[in-house]
């Protein structure tokens, strides 16, 4: 019992020095832990509120329930049924549990539709010319029918009454009407 003692009392032996680092690891761990908790805030979640639908200029002069968070605008999204600056999307979701003072990430419905390219159309069918305009966000207006050789097939792709040709910026959601061939013979029917 006295071999022991003096091993990890005595300062000279290596067992003191073992028992020294010991605690004094203990001691770093319980500071560290103590500090990461109070820096963290662990523990003091909220459930997140419901931004959807809110005007997003409110939310960034932190109007509400918004000056607890961080507002920040991911994205613009056209969507018609929308009011321009409303809030769309946010993340994190609402009902989850989040800390004050996170970011909120925001999508808001944009005052103007995206612009895109108008296809080629003149010399496809009918049928793949409207899957062509459906998938740039584009929509088939009136289609005109026209005497040819070629049943079915697209002649001229217009908007707003005159030609547009494949490439030109377009705003989405636009009408485009097309000028369809049909054989003389059915164009009775």
């Amino acid at each position: 019992m006295s071999g022991l003692r003096t091993f990890f009392f005595s300062p000279k032996k290596i067992g003191f020095h073992i028992l020294l680092a010991t605690c004094i690891f203990i001691v770093i761990c319980v500071i560290v832990l103590y500090v990461l908790d109070s820096y963290t805030r662990h523990g003091t979640e909220v459930v997140m509120p419901d931004f959807i639908g809110m005007d997003s200029k409110k939310l960034l002069n932190k109007e509400g329930d918004a000056k607890d968070y961080i507002i920040v605008v991911s994205d613009y999204l056209y969507d018609k049924k929308s009011l321009p600056g409303t809030v769309l999307k946010q993340d994190p979701h609402v009902g989850e549990m989040v800390k004050k003072g996170r970011k909120v990430y925001v999508t808001v419905a944009s005052t103007e539709p995206p612009k895109v390219m108008m296809p080629q159309l003149q010399d496809v069918s009918l049928r793949q010319a409207e899957i062509m305009l459906k998938a740039v966000g584009l929509v088939l207006g009136p289609v005109i029918y026209k005497p040819s050789l070629y049943e079915n097939a697209v002649l001229e792709q217009l908007y707003k009454g005159r030609a547009i040709t494949q490439g030109t910026e377009i705003s989405m959601g636009e009408t485009i009407t097309l000028v369809v061939g049909k054989n003389s013979e059915n164009l009775s029917q």
